[in-house]
């Protein structure tokens, strides 16, 4: 651990190094705005100290990492394409701050949603939003975050097959004083939540859903840093979904929700999937900020 004056910089240094990151962050095709965003988050600056440039007259500012291995960890940014969220250890996501690891998935803006749609859904039974519900695969914790938000009367269950995962957000709920209102579980989807069959009010997913072949296309922050255990979704990318959809009735009470986030292209398949199985009703799909088709919503029956 780094001893206190390691974590300490001048003002000017550290416009220094922001004034040599960015310079690099536009050579390597970065983003020059993420060195601003890790400068909040690692050094506590707030976005009009750094835009004016008066955090320079600071005789000392306190760093969460040494300056040298920011830099260090800046370098694999750019040479490695190591995400940014990564090097600051959090993320925002709703109004959370939220812990992340390389053991976890980063939250994306798009899986906000998730917890808006629960909360419509459940607008004219508030009944629901008393009851169980899970987060089956839940990384960082998020959407136990946002279901315990949301719903102040409920019991969230998350369950995630990684111990290294579960321990990042078990910190998260701990930070957000939830841990009262989340239990955590490791094991595969509903496996550990047997003794709950039937109980549920509903269940928020979001799977791994890429199809294995279509991995190394994605952008290479994600297919070299982030887990592929929270990205690879099988052979078609619908593995997953397609046990949700199998065993989810079973757990869920009759007009419990189901609703996962999908990839885009998936949504004629997954709503096949549901007809088929003959346990869900009023299902619909739903699009995201950018208009893509990303989350299938239904009822059982």
């Amino acid at each position: 651990m780094a001893d206190k004056q390691q974590l300490q910089v001048s003002g000017n240094k550290l416009s220094m190094w922001r004034d040599d990151a960015i310079s690099a962050a536009l050579s390597a095709n970065v983003s020059e705005a993420e060195v601003d965003w890790l400068l909040q988050e690692i050094a506590g600056l707030d976005s009009l100290a750094l835009r004016l440039g008066s955090f320079k007259d600071s005789s000392q500012i306190q760093l969460k990492l040494p300056l040298k291995e920011l830099s260090a960890l800046w370098q694999k940014r750019l040479s490695e394409r190591l995400p940014v969220q990564y090097i600051a250890k959090s993320t925002p996501w709703r109004h959370f701050n939220i812990k992340v690891s390389h053991n976890v998935l980063i939250p994306r803006p798009e899986t906000e949603s998730l917890i808006d749609l629960v909360i419509a859904a459940t607008a004219d039974n508030p009944t629901m939003r008393e009851g169980y519900w899970a987060d089956l695969g839940t990384g960082s914790g998020i959407i136990a975050l946002g279901l315990a938000d949301a719903f102040s009367r409920a019991k969230i269950y998350a369950v995630d097959y990684s111990s290294e995962a579960l321990s990042i957000a078990r910190l998260n709920a701990d930070n957000y004083d939830f841990s009262d209102r989340i239990e955590f579980y490791q094991g595969s989807w509903w496996e550990p939540l047997d003794f709950l069959k039937g109980e549920f009010s509903g269940m928020v997913s979001n799977p791994p859903y890429i199809p294995t072949s279509t991995l190394p296309e994605l952008q290479p922050e994600v297919f070299k840093h982030e887990p592929h255990l929270a990205l690879d979704g099988g052979d078609d990318g619908l593995e997953c979904i397609r046990h949700l959809v199998k065993t989810s009735s079973d757990y869920l009470k009759p007009g419990g929700i189901w609703l996962v986030e999908m990839m885009a292209g998936q949504a004629d398949q997954i709503i096949q999937m549901l007809e088929s199985d003959g346990s869900y009703c009023k299902i619909e799909i739903h699009r995201d900020l950018a208009g893509i088709e990303r989350f299938a919503l239904a009822y059982k029956s």
